[in-house]
């Protein structure tokens, strides 16, 4: 895909791959940095405010380690950009579970019924540093999955793809599980 050109540079603020394949699938050129922050260590009671809370608060570690004064001379506006995801099942939020034992408990949990991502992002632009941020959420309809699918799930997943590993798992896999889904496909899971 050919490059688009913009009038901003752009710095993602994510180590997730899937954030920086869409990206890139978009044509976009960027930067990266990893805010490094504990996510633990925030809370929010509903989903939609800790991933937004989430969002900002690696917007605000990221701001911390940049010249943002340098930016402000700049003639060409910087956009920055981060995120965060959550899974929501019966009510709860999941994030990446502790152990592959949690790991089996969820997506066994998924197996015929449902969950949802809620998901945000929040561009923050480095010249005038003016945010906005928002946030979607895709309900997800399961259909039944096999214990020795879900083993493999597990098995494979910390294996080959650590920071996939827990949450919901890798969405290409996913796509032969879910019988339904009502939202955007960039809004499903992969890293959380």
């Amino acid at each position: 895909m050919e490059d688009k050109t913009s009038q901003f540079k752009i710095i993602l603020g994510s180590s997730s791959l899937p954030r920086r394949k869409i990206l890139t699938e978009m044509g976009y050129e960027f930067t990266l940095m990893s805010a490094d922050i504990d996510e633990k260590g925030i809370r929010k009671e509903k989903p939609e405010e800790l991933v937004m809370a989430l969002a900002e608060a690696k917007a605000d570690a990221i701001l911390q380690r940049l010249p943002v004064g340098d930016y402000v001379k700049e003639a060409e506006p910087t956009l920055l950009i981060t995120s965060d995801q959550v899974v929501v099942y019966e009510g709860v939020i999941r994030e990446k579970p502790a152990n592959e034992e949690e790991a089996h408990q969820f997506i066994k949990g998924y197996s015929g019924g449902h969950a949802a991502t809620v998901g945000s992002v929040l561009v923050t632009n480095l010249k005038t540093g003016f945010r906005k941020g928002e946030w979607d959420r895709v309900e997800i309809h399961f259909h039944e999955i096999p214990d020795e699918v879900i083993e493999k799930l597990v098995r494979v997943f910390v294996f080959l793809f650590p920071p996939f590993a827990y949450g919901l798992g890798n969405v290409i896999v996913l796509y032969l599980l879910i019988r339904s889904r009502k939202g955007m496909y960039y809004m499903l899971p992969g890293d959380c």
